[in-house]
């Protein structure tokens, strides 16, 4: 009895010590491992499209707007995502691809007065998904550079930082090859 006793406690600590060794990983390998996405739509009028959707932004004072259903910006043109902390608070900076830096510019200078409306999904394994910011076009963007106030507290930007950043090493080089 005492034999299978101590057998089965030796199987017991095998499989909890098996459990904790591939259950538990570092905070630094987890934010590899995340992945973040980015849309960035355009304003639209409204109507009863189905091309077009309602939606509302910021959580604080909320402002509603209409978009286009379909993207002209996503995470595959974004080549480099920095939190960047400023005399207001943080700001999100995208560094976009040649593609990104194109459509952003045509977009940008055919719309001004017009607002881009910037969803994120991100988190372990993005789950959190909301609209963080509506920027006003206010002149024609020619350097493929988007900077923008998110509605997002410093560990949300934290996150989405590091995943686009995450996405980018796994998809920007991908397209390069592809050129």
């Amino acid at each position: 009895m005492v034999i299978r006793l101590s057998r089965f406690n030796t199987y017991l600590c095998c499989l909890a010590l098996l459990v904790v060794g591939l259950g538990c990983q570092s905070a630094e390998r987890q934010r590899k491992q995340q992945t973040a996405a980015v849309r960035i739509h355009l304003e639209t009028h409204p109507n009863q499209s189905s091309f077009n959707q309602r939606i509302s932004v910021l959580r604080g004072s909320p402002i509603t707007i209409n978009v286009s259903s379909s993207p002209i910006i996503s995470e595959n043109e974004v080549t480099e995502a920095r939190v960047i902390e400023d005399a207001t608070g943080f700001v999100l900076r995208l560094q976009l691809d040649r593609r990104g830096a194109w459509l952003l510019e045509q977009y940008s200078a055919s719309n001004p007065g017009k607002r881009l409306a910037i969803y994120a999904e991100f988190g372990a394994k993005p789950v959190t998904g909301r609209w963080l910011a509506a920027p006003v076009i206010s002149r024609r963007i020619a350097d493929g550079v988007l900077v923008f106030t998110p509605d997002a507290d410093r560990e949300e930007l934290k996150q989405i930082e590091s995943g686009l950043n995450n996405v980018a090493r796994k998809t920007q080089p991908k397209i390069s090859k592809e050129k």
